[in-house]
């Protein structure tokens, strides 16, 4: 008699990986890990249940946004001249600022979307940062939704990695980023398991910031940048904290709200 094959939470369907070998940077003597860009997806997301990308200024906040509408976003790598080939391929609009309305990594600009719009959104973090982890579930996280992607993320899984996608300087270098920090305690303040202490420090970072969480984002280096540029509207969008249950998950190439 054949015995009946367990169903799987998508959540936690992972690649198989081995049990030893771990390198030191890899935090998997604890449950929940913190790290930060490209490396810390390609060490983290192969020994990982789930991978939280947080990327706070702009890409996971537009992506909570545009999903909570019921959008279909698709990441792509940023500047590529490919988008627009691919995206006549899923029938998607670019969100680059040059299409005709205006719809950009800009979380104002993606408030009022029609229903089931298909959008390619490219950014040289967070979007860039969804394309490399592989089979792992993959979530966007950010303020707005903190407790719920964590609590998302611990149905049915042990090991959670929280990714900072960080800024780049102009030479193409990740820049750690306070917001990022503070997007990803926030998230870690909600999920239950072992910190290492990485996600302990962005904790910590989190708590430290809470009192004065919009004051605090809006004067990192990231929200100078936006209010130079007369962004301060995705500023108060990005520092609401908690006020979305919306869960967008990497499904077939695209960030979906979680049913």
């Amino acid at each position: 008699m054949k015995s009946k094959r367990r169903k799987t939470n998508p959540l936690t369907k992972k690649a198989s990986r081995g049990l030893r070998g771990y390198p030191v940077h890899d935090q998997a003597e604890y449950n929940i890990r913190f790290e930060w860009g490209e490396r810390g997806v390609s060490l983290l997301a192969p020994i990982s249940d789930v991978v939280i990308i947080v990327d706070v200024l702009s890409f996971s906040t537009a992506v909570e946004i545009a999903t909570n509408q019921s959008a279909i976003v698709y990441p792509y790598r940023w500047k590529d001249a490919s988008v627009h080939e691919f995206a006549k391929s899923v029938r998607a609009e670019v969100a680059d600022g040059n299409n005709q309305n205006g719809y950009s990594l800009s979380p104002a600009s993606l408030l009022k979307l029609p229903p089931d719009i298909r959008l390619i959104l490219p950014s040289p973090n967070g979007s860039y940062l969804s394309l490399p982890t592989g089979t792992t579930p993959t979530i966007a996280g950010c303020l707005r939704n903190c407790r719920a992607v964590a609590e998302a993320s611990m149905d049915g899984a042990k090991n959670i990695a929280v990714i900072g996608a960080g800024e780049q300087w102009e030479d193409g270098t990740l820049r750690p980023c306070i917001e990022d920090m503070i997007g990803a305690g926030a998230i870690i303040s909600f999920l239950g398991g072992g910190l290492s202490p990485e996600a302990e420090t962005a904790q910590a970072a989190f708590e430290g910031a809470s009192s004065k969480l919009g004051e605090q984002i809006k004067n990192c280096i990231s929200g100078r940048e936006k209010s130079a540029r007369g962004e301060e509207r995705d500023i108060e969008l990005a520092s609401n904290i908690g006020i979305s249950h919306c869960v967008p998950i990497l499904r077939d190439g695209a960030f979906r709200k979680r049913d």
